[in-house]
């Protein structure tokens, strides 16, 4: 990340007029501004933005999308020219587990550490514009910066230097007087600029037809996330049976044994999500906003009080002192309540309004009744006790809760959600999603005779699927982007 003082600041002398001839005085920032009456759609601003910053083709950190509007013959078709929008209240910066996002107090912009990045990507999840992009073989986020060495340096930022029409531009917004009117923001295109007060002025082309994106019908799934998939629905079959041994008052030392190697595996296979698995730690800094480090801060407790435990029980097994009952359930109650905790910390990482699939009641009451559903079918499995009613109970409530769901999905007036019901109607994922249900119900089924180990196999099927789709049918909020391709995305 670079860094500049007020000092250089001064020094530097704008090269020309797409960039201001002074710097941001005290509660100002500067913006990009956009003219798509000027942009022909060449792309000289994506390809100078990628030799600047080394990126590979796939990786666009500025892209031009399309719009369209009229009937044949009278028709447009204009451009979109977006790179990172530098909000006033930027989603990146506020689910950062890392605090990876600073708002330079200078120029405004918004400006991303790749040494401090540990590719978790929730940034990319946040932001309703898909702004920041996931390096792989970086292993890190980036995002444009508005060229802020250049800008330090008197010069203007490489797209707005290469376009050929000067329809990008840098200006200076008194940001008080932004936040109280933003509709300058406002595009066809483009997701509603007040979730996070996007500072990127459009000049819009004057036009009385209603213009709309071009690529509305090109979806497709998004990355599974398998290390994610596991690592939930693990955590959760783990908390789950945890509570209904408790419950039951079934639990020993061996079922506890059983349950804090199954974390230990867990937990592990959650850091394969990260670009940079061995910087994990730093995810616990911002737990004070970020739920994200709330669930690592959640779950390393649970671990914890799991352990201790479990050492307790083993200590009393063996005979060789006497914990006082008390302790024992104290600490095992403890752990059962912090489990619960981290799994709904858990959820709340997903509800995010840049991806309307998973901002929906739903998805809490899905990862809870999921623990449900496991915990009350797998506990039989290190336990002579089996809770018929409430294996079958939690099933038939995860049934509900999904078809509920998909109904939503189905009539939702968001585009982005009926996107995701259409994904979820294609051959394979429609073929996957009724597997789901199936499975879960067989494990009711198998429940409800006393088969422990198949009703336990059927569950665990059922509800891996359904997270698998969960990651992959989600459809994000975006700019319109153009039909043919769309900048990797």
């Amino acid at each position: 990340m670079v860094r500049v003082t007020v000092d250089e600041l001064e020094k530097a002398t704008p090269s020309s007029a797409l960039v201001p001839e002074r710097l941001p005085d005290r509660g100002e920032q500067y913006r990009f501004h956009f003219d798509m009456t000027k942009c022909i759609g060449c792309r000289s601003c994506e390809i100078a933005c990628n030799e600047q910053n080394g990126n590979p083709a796939v990786i666009q950190w500025r892209r031009v999308g399309e719009i369209e509007g009229g009937v044949y013959p009278d028709t447009q078709r204009h451009y979109l020219s977006m790179g990172c929008n530098h909000c006033l209240d930027p989603d990146c910066l506020r689910g950062c587990p890392v605090n990876a996002y600073t708002k330079d107090p200078f120029t405004g912009i918004v400006l991303h550490s790749a040494e401090a990045c540990i590719g978790c990507q929730y940034c990319v999840w946040n932001c309703p514009y898909s702004v920041p992009q996931f390096n792989p073989e970086r292993g890190v986020v980036g995002k444009c910066d508005m060229c802020h060495g250049r800008l330090s340096d008197g010069f203007e930022p490489a797209c707005v230097n290469a376009c050929p029409e000067g329809a990008i531009a840098i200006e200076i917004i008194n940001t008080a007087a932004w936040r109280a009117d933003y509709t300058a923001a406002e595009s066809p295109g483009m997701p509603a600029a007040g979730q996070t007060i996007s500072t990127t002025r459009i000049t819009l082309p004057e036009s009385t037809a209603p213009l709309e994106r071009v690529d509305s019908d090109r979806i497709r799934p998004e990355h599974p996330h398998f290390a994610l998939v596991f690592m939930t629905v693990l955590m959760q079959a783990i908390v789950g049976s945890l509570i209904a041994l408790l419950a039951f008052r079934s639990i020993n030392a061996k079922a506890l044994t059983f349950l804090l190697l199954a974390t230990c595996i867990a937990l592990n296979i959650s850091v394969f999500h990260l670009g940079r698995p061995v910087y994990a730690w730093r995810a616990l800094k911002m737990w004070r906003r970020s739920w994200l480090s709330r669930e690592v801060l959640l779950f390393g407790m649970f671990f914890a009080a799991l352990t201790c435990t479990t050492a307790f029980s083993w200590i009393n097994m063996r005979g060789l002192i006497s914990v006082p009952r008390i302790m024992f359930d104290t600490s095992a109650w403890m752990a059962g309540v912090i489990g619960i905790a981290g799994i709904v910390a858990s959820a709340f990482i997903y509800l995010v309004p840049a991806r309307p699939a998973w901002n929906m009641t739903h998805t809490p009451i899905d990862f809870l009744l999921s623990a449900g559903v496991l915990g009350s079918i797998t506990a039989p499995l290190l336990t002579q006790r089996f809770p018929v009613r409430l294996a079958v109970c939690a099933a038939t409530l995860w049934i509900a809760n999904h078809a509920a769901r998909l109904l939503r999905l189905h009539h939702a007036q968001l585009f982005e959600r009926r996107a995701t019901a259409s994904l979820l109607n294609t051959p394979l994922l429609r073929t996957l999603l009724a597997a789901s249900f199936i499975f879960v119900a067989l494990a009711a089924v198998f429940a409800s005779v006393g088969q422990i180990v198949l009703a336990s196999v059927a569950a665990f099927i059922g509800i891996l699927l359904s997270r698998y789709l969960f990651f992959v049918s989600v459809v994000p909020l975006n700019m319109a982007l153009t039909f043919v391709r769309g900048g990797g995305h």
